[in-house]
């Protein structure tokens, strides 16, 4: 077959995109992709060409793909965990130091400093600028995923009570989970005791606003609180009316609006979360190796709406893939269409993922494109694929 094509929505590292190899037509103005590969531009109104198998988001968080329509499409969509992760812990670190120790506000307070006795002025006026050290502190990680798992290692190197919360962790992230962060059940026991509270959790329907007036309303008088997950995770105006009484001491937030960006206590970001070189490179490089597996193997890992599957390198006449919806008797109406075409199956593969299901099928001889059709005409394939 020829080149797969693959389109670019914003500018994605050349380290990462030289990895596809030649076998790949790439660029912004590419016609009929198989493959997307974005960071935040929005795909909810752009019409999803029929050719696309595949969308790849350089970073953790897809609000930006419509996944439920992908899906009902048969499109993969990948994302790259654990990519940024080490330049998001960085920055939660000294998050933390900036809202304790009034770095920013002494530094503005600074550079309005004029006349030839500067030094004087900054000996008399440092006092307003005091502010605690973290060590000894009590600290809440909300979500203990890649990134989650890191500041909450790095904040007991840092001789932090580290107390750590998330009912849905993986066995993998909790292996790497310090022993000396405390497992907190409930949200209220971190909200109870913890001087620090930093969220690095997705935004769902159940997560939106979940700092809001009711959750302030049990935490500890004087909490610093950082956001580098998603600004929707907090209820602006119940922020404001925290700070304001004095509950919430500091608010770092990555995503800044003219809701809260000239509130005292507010230190908004510009999204810096993972704006290193080295985020960039990690998360275009995983993207483009995950894209380039699937299309040319067929092979799923990192997708948040199919399951993981991999069956390896093909290495026969013809891999057959099929997104189809998780339901009895799938696998039988694909097995013999094959059958009825004398067709001998070399090996197989079937995945679920809630209401969604991937297969797999090494053909040791062609599937005519009849079959192919009849293959897709089986009520409720989504998508079929010959490689």
């Amino acid at each position: 077959m020829g080149k797969y094509k693959i389109k670019t929505l914003n500018g994605i590292s050349e380290s990462g995109l030289e990895k596809f190899g030649q076998n790949f037509e790439i660029g912004e103005k590419i016609d009929s992709p198989d493959g997307i590969i974005l960071r935040s531009a929005s795909l909810h109104e752009v019409e999803l060409p029929d050719s696309l198998h595949c969308i790849a988001r350089a970073g953790a968080g897809v609000n930006n793909i419509p996944i439920d329509k992908c899906t009902e499409k048969g499109i993969i969509v990948f994302n790259t965990p654990g990519a940024n992760a080490n330049a998001v812990k960085e920055l939660a670190i000294a998050a933390m130091l900036l809202s304790s120790r009034k770095i920013v506000e002494g530094i503005n307070w600074t550079r309005s400093l004029t006349g030839d006795d500067v030094a004087k002025q900054v000996e008399k006026g440092k006092a307003q600028f005091v502010g605690p050290e973290i060590r000894d502190k009590k600290l809440g990680v909300i979500g203990l995923g890649a990134i989650g798992v890191m500041v909450a290692n790095a904040a007991v190197n840092m001789e932090m009570e580290v107390y750590g919360y998330d009912p849905y962790i993986s066995v993998d992230h909790a292996w790497g989970l310090s022993r000396s962060v405390k497992k907190a059940n409930d949200l209220k026991k971190v909200f109870k005791h913890c001087d620090y509270i930093t969220l690095h959790i997705p935004l769902t329907d159940e997560t939106k606003g979940m700092l809001n007036k009711e959750a302030f309303a049990q935490m500890k008088e004087g909490v610093r609180i950082i956001n580098l997950s998603r600004g929707e995770l907090v209820f602006d105006e119940d922020m404001v009316d925290a700070l304001q009484a004095g509950i919430v001491s500091e608010y770092v937030t990555d995503f800044p609006n003219e809701k809260v960006i000239n509130v005292p206590g507010v230190i908004p970001v510009p999204h810096l979360g993972a704006s290193t070189p080295e985020s960039e490179n990690n998360c275009a490089v995983m993207a483009v190796l995950q894209t380039k597996d699937f299309l040319e193997n067929g092979n799923i890992k990192n997708s948040v709406n199919y399951p993981v599957c991999d069956m390896g390198i093909s290495t026969v006449k013809h891999r057959l893939t099929i997104a189809h919806r998780n339901i009895p008797k799938m696998l039988g109406q694909i097995s013999a269409v094959l059958s009825e075409q004398g067709t001998n199956i070399a090996n197989m593969i079937n995945r679920s993922r809630g209401d969604y299901a991937y297969t797999m099928v090494d053909l040791e001889e062609e599937i005519t494109d009849e079959n192919v059709k009849r293959i897709k005409d089986i009520a409720g394939v989504l998508k079929v694929r010959v490689i």
